[in-house]
C-alpha cells in the first residue's frame, strides 16, 4: 500500500514537472476563484469540473462522444500520472478553462446566471479550443506530446458552468468581480499563441488571431448592448428603482 502511494506521488510531481504550465494556470485559477466564489464553491467547481472532462475524455476515446474518437500514444505511461488511460494532466486543465469563459461570458452578458450565460461560456471555451488544438496535435515539436481533442468543448464547457450553478443555486452568484478570469483566459490564449508562433505554425497563428479578434468584437457587442437595454430600462425620476437582481440574475437555470 505505501509503495503504491509512493509510485502515485512520484508520478503527480513528474506530471507537474512536465506540465508546468497547466499547474501554473491551475493555482491562477484557485487563487482567483477562491476570492471570486469562496474557496468551498471553487472546490466544488474544480471536482465537477474534472469529473465531467474525464468522463468526456474516457468516453470519446471508447465510443468517440463528445470529442470525437482518439487515442492517447500513451507515450509518457510510466513517466506521469495517468487515470485509466486519461493522462491526469487534461481533465484537470477543464475547471480552469471553464471558469474563465465564464467570467468574460459574466462581463460580457452583465449576469452571472441563465441560460444566456451557459450557452456563451461554452462557445467561448470551444473559442480557445480553435487554438489550442491545432496547437495540441502538433505536440512532438515542443514539449506537449501527442495529445489531440475534436469538437464538442461547448457541450463540456456548459456542462460544467450549469452543472456548478445548478448545483449551487442562488449561493453560486459570484462574490467578486470577473476580471481575474478574463485575465486568466487571455493568459492561457497568449500561452498558446506564442507557443505557436514558437514552433513556426505561422498560419495557425494567424487563424488563432483572426478568431480572437472577432470573439472580441462581439463580446465587446454584447456588453455595449446590454449596457444600453439596462439604461433603457433605468427607471425614470421618481420611478420605482429595479430589483438588485435585474442584471446579475435574468431566468436562472
Amino acid at each position: 500500500m505505501g509503495s503504491d502511494a509512493a509510485t502515485w506521488l512520484s508520478l503527480l510531481a513528474a506530471s507537474i514537472a512536465q506540465r508546468p504550465y497547466v499547474f501554473t494556470f491551475l493555482a491562477a485559477f484557485l487563487l482567483l476563484a477562491g476570492r471570486d466564489l469562496g474557496w468551498r464553491r471553487t472546490m466544488g467547481w474544480l471536482g465537477w469540473g474534472f469529473l465531467v472532462a474525464f468522463t468526456a475524455e474516457y468516453w470519446s476515446t471508447r465510443i468517440g462522444i463528445p470529442f470525437g474518437l482518439y487515442h492517447y500514444t500513451g507515450a509518457t505511461a510510466g513517466r506521469e500520472l495517468f487515470i485509466s488511460n486519461v493522462p491526469f494532466f487534461d481533465p484537470l486543465s477543464f475547471p480552469f478553462l471553464a471558469y474563465a469563459s465564464y467570467c468574460l461570458a459574466r462581463w460580457a452578458l452583465r449576469q452571472s446566471r441563465g441560460w444566456q450565460t451557459v450557452a456563451l461560456a461554452g462557445v467561448l471555451m470551444t473559442g480557445l479550443d480553435v487554438v489550442i488544438d491545432p496547437l495540441a496535435v502538433r505536440g512532438d515539436r515542443w514539449f506537449l506530446g501527442h495529445v489531440f481533442h475534436y469538437a464538442g468543448w461547448a457541450l463540456v464547457g456548459a456542462l460544467i458552468v450549469g452543472g456548478y450553478l445548478r448545483a449551487f443555486g442562488r449561493r453560486a452568484e459570484p462574490r467578486g468581480s470577473p476580471v481575474g478570469g478574463i485575465g486568466l483566459y487571455y493568459g492561457v490564449l497568449c500561452f498558446n499563441l506564442a507557443t505557436t508562433g514558437l514552433i513556426g505554425e505561422w498560419r495557425l497563428l494567424g487563424a488563432g488571431i483572426l478568431v480572437h479578434v472577432a470573439a472580441i468584437l462581439l463580446i465587446y457587442r454584447l456588453r455595449v448592448l446590454r449596457s444600453t437595454r439596462a439604461w433603457m430600462g433605468a427607471p425614470r425620476h421618481g420611478a420605482a428603482a429595479p430589483s438588485p437582481t435585474t442584471l446579475t440574475d435574468k431566468g436562472g437555470l
